[in-house]
C-alpha cells in the first residue's frame, strides 16, 4: 500500500525559511538603533528594555500605537516602500512626545499573504532608519504571513512605541490664555487623508508615473515624501522649559488636534496668514474642489506639530525646533472661548 505524501507548512503557503532570512537580514538593521535601556537584541519571545539604565529614576511610561493607513496602498502600487517605515515609527513617536514623553522603544508588525523577503527588509530598514532618527530602539517586532488574507505583492503594518518621561512633567501642563502658538512645518502630507488624495489623483486622470502637477519627478514619488520626526527637537524644548502643550496634526487636522490639548475654556486663534500652503496642498484643494474647511479638517495643510509656548519662552521653543532644520511660524495663540476659531485664508 502506497502512502500519500505529508504536506508540509510550505506547501500551505507559509515558509519558515524565509522569516529566519528576514529576521536574519535585519539584524544590522535593528542593531544600529540600540540605545541606553537596551537589553537584547532580536529573536526572544519578548524584549526587555532597562529603565534604570536609560536614566529614569520615577518613570511613568506612555504606550502608542499606530498605522500608515491608505498611504500603504500607494507605496505598495510604486514599489516604493522604504517610507512607509520612516512613516510608522514617525506616526507613534510623534504622538508619545506629545504626552512629555521621551520615545525609548519600538516593535512592528508586518502581515502579508506570501512573504517577499526583500520587500519587507526594505520596509524593516525603512523603520529602524525612523528608529535611528528619533533615538528610539528597535527592539522586537512580528512577520506574520497569512495566505488568503491578502492580495498578491500586499502587505499591511502597525507600529508600537513605548516611552517614559519623570513622574510630574507630563503633558499638556499649565496651558493659558495668550500662549502662543509656533507651527512646525510638515514635509508633505505625512501619512493622513490618503484615501482622499488618491480619489483626487484619480479624478485627475493622473497615474502614480506621470509627473507630479506640483513638484519634480513622478506624482508617485512626490506623495511619498515620508513623514517629519518632531522627536528630538520636540523634547530638547520640553527639557529647555516653558512648552505647555504639543498637538501633532495627523487625522482631524489642525480643526480637531489643537482642541485636544486645550483645557476646558481655551481655544486657538489661528491667523491662516501666518505660513504659506505648500503646492501639493494647493494641488489637492483645486483639482479635488476641496473647501478650505474640509482641507483644514483633513490634512495637515503644512503643519505638522504645533507648540503651545509661554510667551516668554516662545522664541526658544521655536529655536530648538528651527536647530533641527525644522520651519517654525508664529501662527497664533491661545485664548478664551472653544476650538479653533481661523482668521484669513490659507487657499
Amino acid at each position: 500500500m502506497t502512502r500519500k505524501t505529508g504536506l508540509t507548512y510550505a506547501e500551505a503557503g507559509v515558509d519558515i525559511a524565509a522569516g529566519n532570512a528576514l529576521v536574519d537580514r535585519i539584524k544590522p538593521a535593528a542593531k544600529r538603533t540600540d540605545r541606553p535601556g537596551t537589553m537584547a537584541g532580536l529573536g526572544g519571545f519578548g524584549a526587555l528594555f532597562d529603565l534604570r539604565a536609560a536614566g529614569f529614576q520615577d518613570p511613568i511610561l506612555v504606550a502608542a500605537t499606530d498605522g500608515v493607513g491608505t498611504k500603504l496602498r500607494l507605496a505598495i502600487d510604486t514599489g516604493e516602500v522604504a517610507g512607509v517605515g520612516v512613516d510608522l515609527v514617525a506616526m507613534c513617536v510623534n504622538d508619545l512626545v506629545c504626552q512629555g514623553a521621551e520615545p525609548l522603544f519600538f516593535l512592528d508588525y508586518f502581515a502579508t499573504g506570501k512573504l517577499e523577503t526583500e520587500t519587507a527588509a526594505r520596509v524593516v530598514e525603512g523603520i529602524a532608519a525612523g528608529c535611528v532618527a528619533a533615538g528610539c530602539a528597535l527592539i522586537g517586532g512580528e512577520t506574520a504571513e497569512m495566505p488568503g488574507m491578502y492580495g498578491a505583492g500586499d502587505f499591511d503594518l502597525a507600529g508600537f512605541a513605548v516611552g517614559a518621561m519623570e513622574r510630574g512633567t507630563d503633558l499638556p501642563r499649565d496651558v493659558a490664555a495668550g500662549d502662543v502658538l509656533l507651527g512646525v512645518a510638515s514635509t508633505g502630507v505625512h501619512s493622513n487623508g490618503y484615501s482622499l488624495v488618491r480619489r483626487i489623483a484619480e479624478r485627475a486622470g493622473l497615474g502614480w508615473d506621470d509627473p507630479a502637477p506640483f513638484a519634480d519627478g513622478p506624482l508617485g514619488a512626490a506623495l511619498l515624501s515620508p513623514t517629519a520626526l518632531y522627536v528630538r527637537p520636540a523634547v530638547a524644548a520640553i527639557r529647555g522649559g516653558g512648552v505647555h502643550a504639543l498637538a501633532h496634526i495627523t487625522g482631524g487636522g489642525l480643526t480637531e488636534n489643537l482642541p485636544r490639548v486645550l483645557p476646558e475654556g481655551l481655544g486657538a486663534e489661528i491667523d491662516l496668514g501666518a505660513w504659506t500652503l505648500p503646492p501639493v496642498f494647493r494641488w489637492l484643494a483645486e483639482a479635488g474642489d476641496v473647501a478650505e474647511p474640509e482641507m483644514l479638517r483633513t490634512f495637515n495643510c503644512g503643519i505638522g506639530m504645533v507648540a503651545a509656548a509661554a510667551p516668554d519662552r516662545a522664541d526658544a521653543v521655536a529655536a530648538a525646533f528651527a536647530a533641527e532644520g525644522h520651519a517654525v511660524c508664529r501662527m497664533g495663540r491661545v485664548a478664551t472661548g472653544d476650538g479653533v476659531a481661523y482668521a484669513g485664508t490659507l487657499i
